[in-house]
């Protein structure tokens, strides 16, 4: 087996030129299924982190999936809002631990800016309930004196370069406010908030969550930034100065969601039931849980679709390995004839012809893997700034394993029908091939 497997070797190296473009198209397919099998499973695995110890968020009633995405990843549109009246009423629930009231819909530059308490750092916790920790400064202190002071996540200070004490400006909506890239100046100053600005003073460890890449200010200092605005617009001359909007009640009416704890998970649906048949107010609750086992049913058929495409592409690339093979046949007539000459048996030339098949198949995998993991070291800081997902330095899945496998043994099936070909000539059919 040894003479076999170093035959099977310098066997396919001698044909080196023929086979590489095989080489090359298995190492794509491979490569397509290990990457697209670890990001399912990272993404999967970064937005299941992304909160934990929140028993229910609470927002208007609108789409579950839509109101896990907006308050929790801060992806999508801006849901309806709740009223601050429906929050105090679900406080009082008597199997409710907390509330910590959220809103949503200004941003600096690119990051979201999220208005909330500072209750948000001591209850809000993500991973295997990782509690939020400080890596710089402190939290808001969430009251007049404090007014313009954020806490910002992680990423928004690496990628902006931001320190303790770092003055910023908000802007209205949810868009980008960088100067430097909008082609529209004055539009952008238009809705800059630049008459208030904020003080940096505290900066959140690494998380790995949408958490990174926001900007946590009060709820106060949300009203006071929209005090002399009007339908999305600033007021024409009504401008209120920073130190004046101290002046004005600042508690706000409307939030965009809620997040939830209970005294007992037990409680859960009772808890649900309560908000879901809230007389004041269309109210909604959702366990996070639940909304993202939704949005995975929802994302099965364009994972299940990219997932074929890959196995398509994978079987292409066997199905030339096979074509290879069996083009080369007949050039190699004389060669496998002498072989049985030299006292190679029928069985010899079948082990041979599946084994150079292994060989190539092999190389593919591995340079296929080679190049995933090469691509994803070199992807992995850019989709965790541009999209907030997280590739895992981890060992291998099994699925991914699972994977290889498959194409292994589809690249075996591929080199025995040339290989069964060969096993059924006589030694005289190659000795005196037909011309």
């Amino acid at each position: 087996m040894t003479t076999l497997l170093s035959m099977a070797r310098r066997s396919a190296w001698n044909r080196r030129s023929t086979l590489l473009w095989v080489v090359v198209s298995l190492a794509l397919a491979t490569a397509l299924l290990w990457t697209l099998e670890r990001l399912r499973h990272d993404i999967r695995h970064s937005f299941a982190q992304s909160v934990s110890g929140v028993d229910l968020i609470v927002g208007a009633r609108s789409s579950p999936v839509q109101l896990m995405l907006f308050s929790v990843f801060h992806i999508g549109s801006v849901p309806q809002s709740m009223s601050m009246d429906s929050v105090r009423a679900l406080a009082q629930h008597r199997s409710v631990s907390w509330v910590v009231p959220l809103s949503l819909g200004d941003s600096h530059r690119q990051f979201p800016v999220l208005g909330t308490t500072p209750a948000y750092f001591q209850h809000f916790a993500y991973g295997d309930r990782q509690p939020l920790v400080l890596q710089q400064g402190a939290v808001f202190a969430g009251n007049l004196d404090g007014l313009y002071e954020a806490v910002i996540g992680a990423e928004v200070a690496h990628q902006l370069g931001y320190g303790l004490g770092q003055s910023i400006t908000l802007g209205h909506g949810m868009h980008d406010h960088d100067h430097d890239h909008d082609h529209d100046h004055g539009q952008a100053a238009a809705d800059e908030h630049a008459d208030k600005p904020f003080k940096v003073v505290g900066i959140l460890a690494p998380t790995g969550t949408p958490v990174d890449r926001t900007v946590h200010v009060s709820l106060q200092a949300l009203e006071a930034l929209h005090l002399d605005w009007v339908a999305g617009t600033p007021m024409p001359g009504g401008q209120i100065p920073a130190d004046q909007a101290r002046k004005f009640n600042l508690e706000p009416e409307e939030v965009t969601a809620a997040l939830v704890g209970l005294k007992s998970r037990a409680a859960v649906f009772n808890v649900q039931r309560f908000v879901n048949g809230y007389e004041d107010e269309a109210l909604m609750g959702v366990m996070p849980g639940v909304a993202l086992a939704e949005l995975w049913s929802v994302l099965a058929v364009g994972e299940s679709a990219l997932l074929v495409v890959s196995g398509l592409v994978g079987l292409v690339s066997v199905l030339s390995l096979m074509a290879v093979v069996q083009a080369g046949l007949n050039e190699r007539r004389r060669e496998l004839a002498v072989l049985r000459a030299v006292g190679a048996g029928p069985r010899h030339i079948l082990a041979l012809l599946t084994l150079e098949g292994l060989w190539v198949t092999g190389a593919g995998l591995l340079l296929g893997v080679m190049l995933a993991q090469l691509g994803m070291l070199l992807a992995g800081p850019w989709l965790q700034e541009a999209v907030g997902i997280r590739l895992q330095r981890a060992a291998p899945l099994a699925t991914q394993w699972a994977g290889l496998l498959a194409v292994l043994a589809a690249g075996l099936l591929a080199s025995l029908a040339p290989a069964w070909r060969a096993y059924r000539w006589s030694l005289a059919d190659g000795l005196s091939p037909r011309v």
